[in-house]
């Protein structure tokens, strides 16, 4: 929430919001609403969890999990309202072109694609694949977590963006620089366009070259993608 709030006051969003009119031209909305930068630790610790009930609701999700992971003795739901991404409207469009025909059309890129890579991980976690896509993309295209200059984790949950730190052990300076899908939402269908994005507008705002950005999917899976500023 910080760092979306420190963001948006730096103007570091300018680029890619456009403002909403009406019909006569009138701008009806031109900053994002979701945030909430008054978010504190005493607040977020009031929140009760958001899946509890749904768990336990006959057959259950928490039954299924514990038949596949039969070694644990219960569900511990930690995931709420504030450790969430948020449910919001938003769009998003990418170009992409051929090399050709950025040269026959006089247009100017911004990056390109280095690499893109799917994997599937466990679909009863279903929030895993995010890492071993991230190692395959980086594999393909041969660097390392050290050539990346900024990460777009998708925060669909908190647990999403902890686990892939914590497991490639990333510089948390470098990840979701400008705040994430908590603060400012998980718009469904548009996410992925802006993620590219974001990650684009920060490389060029710290003269940046590589960035990589993925998320979690339905089912365990997970794509990624390495872009190059050019």
């Amino acid at each position: 929430q910080r760092r979306a709030k420190v963001a948006w006051d730096e103007g570091r969003f300018a680029n890619s919001v456009i403002s909403v009119r009406d019909i006569n031209g009138l701008s009806i909305l031109d900053h994002d609403e979701y945030m909430r930068p008054q978010t504190d630790m005493q607040s977020l610790g009031s929140l009760n969890p958001a899946f509890q009930a749904m768990g336990e609701v006959m057959p259950g999700f928490d039954k299924v999990a514990l038949m596949k992971y039969p070694h644990l003795e219960k569900i511990n739901h930690i995931h709420h309202a504030g450790n969430s991404s948020g449910v919001v409207d938003g769009a998003a469009a990418l170009l992409l072109a051929s090399e050709a025909y950025m040269e026959k059309s006089g247009m100017t890129p911004r990056a390109r694609i280095v690499a893109t890579a799917n994997m599937g991980d466990c679909p009863t976690l279903m929030l895993n694949a995010p890492v071993p896509a991230a190692e395959k993309v980086l594999m393909k295209a041969r660097l390392t977590k050290d050539d990346i200059d900024v990460w777009e984790i998708n925060e669909a949950f908190s647990v999403v963006a902890e686990r892939f730190i914590r497991r490639l052990d990333l510089d948390r300076e470098k990840v979701n620089i400008n705040g994430g899908a908590m603060a400012l939402g998980h718009p469904i269908g548009a996410t992925g366009s802006i993620l590219v994005g974001t990650a684009l507008d920060e490389l060029e705002r710290q003269n940046g070259r590589y960035a990589l950005i993925t998320m979690c999917a339905a089912g365990g899976m997970a794509p990624a993608i390495i872009i190059e500023r050019v």
